[in-house]
């Protein structure tokens, strides 16, 4: 164990909440203070921010065994790039040795023997799981309500959502419980609750990232991603997890030469006034910064097209998306098993639109053609869009509210129009349904003191080209707008 310093001793308490990703790893290199103690202070905040129902499980002695492992490791000369850091996990990824629930009560026991694609390669790098955090069952739903686990309340204000489905991973991160924590995204379920949260959500293009070891809902759209206090923790964490080195390439810190799109028509036409005023002044300030921003169309038939495509494939393949996972990862349960012991309104849902037997099961006809035409048109309008503008990134308000309050998600006024939570994901579900990369972060907050995020979608496959360019306009500080 590494004997603790004055520096452990000063910085104990004051600060341990704040800090990020690569900010606690170089801490940590440094010597500023130890894993142990850094931990201890997490764990400590964990306690104190319980009522947020963040966390399903955390397993104390783990924690701290796995950070003086990590001190003993350091002294004897390892430098791994996350060692020592803790961070949580969606209890929707395998954790070997730790207890995994997918969110329902029927698995309070299992106990993975491996781990998932992503968790293993960031234990590679030498982070410590700090536990598991709380989600939507299955991830089924935008708002953070788990019925056996608890809703996670939103840190800002705990008569809000969180958001979802990733919901306990955004709020351990805005409570400074956790750096970071990893999430999913299938419709919007890490870009969501990080507009919701005030913090960074990263979504990679689809498939870039490992999906092994996580309960899927469907193999088109989901995404493993990443909740962060920065865009440089979510680009650390990235080059961790694709195994990519660092980018050697100098970037100006304006954005002189960078050109940026919106679209009005597609993604303004139901939002709040105060969001619409606030991405405006976004606009305003990316252009101050020397950045071109230019609007575009992308055509009467793009949301529509978006939204029904997305919601098609994300109940059409649920069914047998999770029972391949239950099958190739031995978890204890069935299908059936799960259904039956889901919450009533959830159960509803799956009763109509996941079981083949429900009435609005998508046949295989228009399947087929969700998948080989909707779906490719919908990349064709992104593509086109990107290629006539010469824009390299799309700008948007991420979701077109800040966070409803809990008991009233199923009916709330945006702009004067009476919705339910799924138009929370009316802007994140387009890039969803394309499988492009998009990232979530903060622009400040509202004058009902919620944070909102502004979201930045670009081509697939340009992830590093997307972290750079959102590193920049995070240089703004839109944050404090």
């Amino acid at each position: 164990m590494q004997k603790e310093t004055k520096s452990d001793r000063s910085s104990e308490g004051c600060g341990f909440a704040e800090i990020g990703v690569a900010q606690a790893a170089r801490a940590l290199s440094d010597g500023a203070f130890s894993a142990e103690t850094y931990a201890e202070a997490l764990l400590q905040q964990a306690r104190e921010q319980s009522e947020l129902k963040a966390f399903i499980t955390v397993d104390e002695e783990a924690v701290i065994a796995s950070a003086r492992a990590a001190d003993k490791a350091r002294s004897a000369g390892a430098s791994d790039p996350l060692l020592g850091v803790p961070l949580g996990v969606k209890d929707s990824y395998l954790t070997s040795g730790l207890r995994t629930t997918l969110g329902v009560s029927n698995l309070t026991g299992f106990v993975p023997a491996h781990d998932a694609g992503v968790v293993s390669a960031v234990k590679d790098a030498g982070a410590i799981v700090f536990g598991k955090n709380n989600l939507v069952e299955m991830s089924f739903g935008l708002t953070g309500d788990n019925g056996p686990y608890g809703q996670v309340k939103n840190p800002h204000a705990h008569n809000r959502v969180s958001g979802g489905s990733s919901s306990g991973s955004a709020a351990a991160v805005a409570a400074g419980i956790v750096p970071a924590a990893f999430g999913g995204d299938t419709i919007g379920s890490i870009r969501v609750p990080a507009s919701l949260c005030g913090v960074v959500g990263f979504k990679p293009t689809t498939g870039r990232w490992p999906r092994d070891g996580v309960a899927p809902i469907s193999h088109v759209l989901d995404t493993t991603g990443v909740f962060a206090r920065s865009v440089e923790d979510c680009e650390l964490i990235d080059e961790v997890v694709t195994k990519t080195s660092p980018s050697t390439t100098s970037e100006p810190a304006d954005l002189k030469g960078v050109r940026f799109a919106y679209a009005p028509k597609q993604y303004l036409d139901v939002v709040d006034i105060e969001v619409e005023v606030r991405f405006n002044e976004v606009i305003r300030r990316l252009r101050d910064g020397g950045a071109e921003v230019v609007e575009i169309d992308l055509g009467d038939e793009f949301s529509a097209l978006a939204n029904t495509t997305t919601w098609d494939l994300f109940f059409r393949e649920t069914r047998e998306a999770i029972v391949g996972f239950l099958r190739d990862n031995g978890v204890p349960t069935s299908f059936d098993e799960i259904y039956t012991d889901l919450k009533p309104g959830l159960k509803d849902v799956w009763q109509h639109l996941v079981l083949p037997t429900g009435a609005k099961w998508l046949t295989p006809k228009a399947y087929e053609k969700a998948l080989k035409v909707d779906r490719p048109q919908i990349q064709r309008l992104f593509a086109d869009g990107f290629a006539k503008s010469g824009a390299e990134a799309l700008i948007l308000p991420t979701t077109p509210c800040t966070a409803p309050e809990i008991g009233k998600e199923n009916e709330f006024l945006i702009a004067g129009k009476q919705v339910t939570f799924a138009a929370l994901a009316n802007n994140t579900i387009p890039a969803s349904a394309a499988g492009l990369p998009g990232i979530s972060i903060p622009m400040g907050k509202l004058s009902d003191n919620l944070p909102i995020g502004l979201e930045i979608d670009a081509p697939s496959g340009s992830d590093r080209r997307l972290l750079t360019l959102a590193r920049r306009v995070e240089a703004l500080s839109i944050s404090s707008l």
